[in-house]
């Protein structure tokens, strides 16, 4: 993960440069969470409702020969399936309506656990509130506006939307001679430079040197081998292969 450093001394941390959030487990492990963006949780939603739209035709046909009884039934069900649905499969899917699953992403406590029955039931509940004035109005700004992208019922859920975890692998960094830093470098520092060292190859060169300026003073970095020295520095930490 990017984050600028304001790190000598007892200058506080500056905000993440990404959208990673990072729990601390119990037993001391740093977990890092992707959480998932307005676009993947509305295509999500988007693939649930159609799900549901085509569950409750077919069932509502089914029942339509009942008669009265169908009709009935046809409204027990048309409660259960739209009250239900995603927190059944939140709850007994690891956190996955099978739209989420599709788009890969799953809700969990904000703490990285999983989702229980409760915070699905208010999660879902407060949609109603979300949906408000029309067409998701609110639940949207909110994302929108919210550092890990939640909505009004995730905020009061305290919940997460994350993408899932891909097996880790060992990052790919930048040819670079391995350096030693300056100083001896916290573990919010290491991870700083890593990161930058990681993500090179998905940004711009113009972002790249951006984000080099940043990360170079705290960390006595100086112009102009910024980026090569960075490299360097993040593959004396990573080791030999």
């Amino acid at each position: 993960m990017l984050e600028t450093t304001a790190l000598r001394g007892n200058a506080p941390l500056s905000p993440p440069l990404d959208t990673r959030y990072h729990v601390e487990t119990p037993e001391g492990v740093d977990l890092p969470l992707r959480p998932a963006g307005l676009m993947v949780r509305a295509l999500a939603f988007a693939i649930d409702l159609v799900l549901r739209g085509l569950v409750l035709g077919v069932l509502f046909m089914v029942l339509a020969m009942l008669g009265k009884p169908g009709a009935g039934l046809g409204s027990i069900l048309l409660f259960v399936v739209s009250w239900w649905y995603m927190v059944l499969f939140e709850v007994l899917n690891h956190g996955r309506s099978p739209g989420k699953l599709w788009m890969g992403i799953r809700v969990v406590h904000d703490d990285g656990t999983p989702v229980g029955w409760s915070a699905s039931l208010l999660r879902n509940l407060l949609r109603v509130v979300d949906l408000l004035p029309f067409g998701y109005c609110l639940g949207a700004i909110s994302c929108l506006q919210h550092p890990q992208f939640k909505r009004l019922g995730d905020i009061a859920a305290g919940t997460l939307v994350i993408y899932r975890e891909q097996a880790h692998t060992r990052p790919e960094l930048p040819e670079a001679q391995p350096l030693r830093p300056a100083f001896a470098l916290t573990l919010t520092e290491q991870r700083a430079i890593l990161g930058f060292a990681e993500r090179q190859g998905e940004i711009s060169r113009a972002r790249v040197d951006e984000l080099a300026a940043i990360l170079a003073q705290p960390l006595q970095v100086q112009a102009p081998q910024t980026v090569t020295e960075l490299n360097g520095i993040a593959r004396g930490l990573l080791g030999p292969p």
